[in-house]
């Protein structure tokens, strides 16, 4: 299943939980004795890269509450253990997790923070 969405401030997209969207490489089109792979078989690939374009707060965590002073301000917001995936990452994934999603006729993925295996973070790699 496909999701379109078409806005122009990418800006207000907020990933829920352990959630990330990601933008896959171009997959490999050779093998390495030079045959040429239908895009079939390039998307069939358990194994992707793309890199990281937006990350969730990450996994949430009980709020811890002392229950035994009632004059202790209770406070309601969910503490969230934060994911290893930051803007800008390399990431290897499980193809098979993923999500399609399209946003302004450009081809991204939603996926859960456990089906990245690899992460390669090189903060030259924008520069």
């Amino acid at each position: 299943m496909q999701l379109s969405i078409d806005s122009k401030e990418f800006d207000k997209f907020l990933m829920v939980g352990d959630k990330v969207l990601v933008k896959p490489t171009n997959p490999q089109v050779k093998t390495k004795s030079g045959l040429l792979l239908p895009p079939l078989v390039q998307e069939g690939e358990k194994l992707q890269t793309g890199y990281v374009i937006r990350t969730g707060p990450g996994y949430p965590q009980p709020s811890h509450v002392d229950e035994d002073e009632a004059w202790k301000k209770k406070d309601n917001r969910s503490a969230y253990i934060p994911l290893q995936a930051h803007e800008g990452d390399l990431a290897v994934y499980m193809q098979s997790a993923a999500y399609e999603v399209s946003i302004n006729q450009e081809k991204f993925l939603i996926l859960p923070h456990s089906a990245i295996l690899m992460l390669v973070r090189d903060k030259d790699l924008f520069e």
